[in-house]
């Protein structure tokens, strides 16, 4: 007669010692995908990612009736009832445009920073971001970083490295410079016209941050200084505006003399005397040799430049 099959395997020392109560908490605690009401979801507080109703956005619906949300959404619980969305907002859209009333979705106990984090890395890997997008976005981020190094928890020791390394980290983690990083967000002081401008590719991106440092006001009449002049400004023009904001002297007037300023043509040709760039080269370098070293690095520099101001 066949034995009876019996399982023998060991318990853990929780699982002996804990009460059943403390293990359905923990399975509780466990992430597995649900099936989440899109009527309970809400979008997260000041998400800076435009949800466009786009190509894009028809090929996603389209996907999503076919085949269905693949990737789960990440949301948190809120107080209220109901859920802030962290990661998933054009799916959600999606998701209703095909029609569907639920969507997978993992819900994540998240404080606001760590939510505000997650958020910002989730969306900023995506191919086609704005400039208003990731200027709000790293600025989100660089805030959350910073509460974070900020907690009552922590001794005065850590909390000088966390403020210290708050924006090298968020330059790394979206593989861009830190220089880089500060002028988007110096974008986020441009008011929505001028930053809508900077989005359009209507006003250029060098210029619109030398904006970003004068007042609201002056950049209010900036915008009647362009409508005067029909012309957006050069990095020069902007440059100039500053400094006249710096010196006080920002009028309307001021601002229309310069945009109305006849832009000066590039110039088509540079010297380079012989003796400042010869220390920087072997005695054995020929001018040609010199001359294709330096058209080299200007390539390297410039793809890094390219790279960094598409981020």
């Amino acid at each position: 007669m066949p034995k009876p099959d019996v399982n023998l395997s060991l318990k853990s020392y929780d699982d002996i010692f804990s009460t059943q109560a403390e293990r359905d908490e923990n399975a509780a605690n466990v992430e597995h995908v649900q099936q989440l009401k899109l009527s309970e979801l809400v979008p997260f507080k000041n998400h800076p990612f435009k949800v466009r109703d786009d190509e894009e956005m028809e090929k996603t619906v389209d996907s999503i009736r076919q085949f269905g949300v693949l990737n789960p959404v990440i949301v948190r619980p809120l107080e209220e009832g109901g859920y802030e969305i962290v990661s998933g907002h054009r799916r959600c859209h999606a998701s209703e445009l095909a029609g569907l009333e639920t969507v997978p979705g993992i819900v994540r106990n998240l404080d606001d920073d760590a939510a505000t984090i997650l958020m910002v890395d989730s969306n900023l890997q995506r191919e086609t971001i704005l400039p208003s997008e990731r200027a709000w976005a790293f600025k989100m981020k660089l805030d959350a970083i910073k509460r974070q190094g900020e907690r009552r928890d922590l001794t005065s020791a850590q909390i000088g490295p966390k403020l210290g390394w708050a924006s090298e980290q968020v330059a790394e983690e979206a593989n861009s410079s830190k220089s880089q990083v500060k002028r988007f967000i110096r974008l986020t002081e441009l008011i929505p016209e001028l930053l809508d401008m900077v989005d359009e590719k209507q006003l250029a991106f060098n210029p619109a941050v030398e904006l970003s440092y004068i007042k609201p006001s002056e950049q209010e009449e900036f915008l009647e200084a362009m409508d005067y002049a029909q012309t957006t400004p050069s990095l020069s023009q902007a440059q100039r505006i500053k400094k006249l904001s710096q010196d006080g002297i920002c009028t309307l007037e001021a601002m229309c003399a310069v945009m109305d300023e006849e832009k000066k043509p590039e110039q088509d040709h540079i010297i380079i005397k012989h003796d400042v760039i010869r220390k920087y080269f072997p005695k054995s370098y020929t001018p040609r040799q010199m001359e294709e070293q330096i058209i080299k690095l200007l390539e390297q520099w410039q793809k890094k430049r390219q790279r960094e101001e598409s981020l």
